[in-house]
This record gives structure tokens, sequence and C-alpha cells, in this order.
């Protein structure tokens, strides 16, 4: 009987492959309310330089609710990022609480409750990353991919029948 080896390591490979300056913005804000209009500027002014005009509405859109989310319910400051990779837009919100969101749905008298509801439906993928002090919420926008699905996006408000509207 041949003798057991037990070892204790392990090989890890990864490729990393880091992004040129120019396809990541990153700005850090203060846990305010009025900074989400500075945002969404923010936002709007980047995507021009980047030429992804047609991204504006839908990203200020994602930006607004996710920095609405980190300054009333996380820890300032908050750090909004775009990264621009490979035919999709990254937005990135990270605050200093851990308590991580939850996905419900807002009543019709509700103040609030449908923000990540609406990033759900704007984003083709989303989620949240966690690290030792902080999180952060990010959505993924495919550019190639035209503009999303938006047809969902009216029951985030109980509207029974928009076509009245």
């Amino acid at each position: 009987m041949a003798p057991s080896r037990h070892d204790d390591a392990v090989l890890l490979l990864a490729r990393t492959r880091a992004l040129p300056p120019e396809h990541v913005a990153d700005w850090t804000l203060p846990a305010d309310a009025s900074v989400v209009g500075t945002a969404r500027r923010l936002v709007d002014r980047q995507l021009a330089s980047w030429g992804l005009e047609e991204a504006v509405f839908t990203t200020e859109l994602v930006v607004s609710e996710l920095v609405t989310n980190a300054i009333r319910y996380g820890k300032g400051p908050v750090r909004l990022r775009l990264i621009r990779d490979r035919g999709r837009l990254l937005t990135e919100v990270t605050d200093a609480n851990s308590a991580s969101p939850h996905l419900r749905r807002a009543r019709e008298n509700d103040e609030g409750g449908r923000g990540l509801f609406i990033v759900m439906r704007l984003s083709t993928h989303w989620g949240v990353r966690h690290s030792r002090h902080d999180k952060t919420i990010w959505s993924e926008q495919r550019l190639d991919a035209g503009p999303p699905d938006t047809s969902g996006l009216l029951d985030a408000f109980d509207v029974p029948d928009a076509a009245g509207l």
C-alpha cells in the first residue's frame, strides 16, 4: 500500500488586464442629497466625452437611484465610478455601510422602495460586492444591445394601465 501524500499547496493562475485610465471615471461625493443632481451632470459629461450619448438617460436614472440609496441608507462619502469596457458600461456606487440592499415591491402609497427594481429593469446585470469596510452596488449596461426593455418599468409604480397617461 502506497503512503498517501497531503499537500497544502494550491496554484492559482489569473490573467489581469488593466483598463486604460481614460476608460474609468471616478468621483467621491459627500453624503448629501443635494449631490444627486451633481452625480447626474458628471455622468452626462463623461458619457458625452466617450461618445455614449445614447446611454445618458438610462445611466442617469441608474446613478440617481444608486446614489440616493447610498446617501439615504449608507454612510458617506459616496464613491461613483463609471467603467467603459468591451461593449459595456459599468456603474458602481460605493458607501461605507456593509448592509445589503433588498429588492422589494413597493405598494401604491409607499414613498420609496422602487429604486433597485428600476436599476434591475434598466441593467443587463446588477449586484452587490462587499469588502471589509464598505459595499459597492454595481450595474452593467450592454452598449451593443440597444436601449433596455422598459416595458415593465411602470410596474414599479403600480400603474395598472399606462396607455391612458
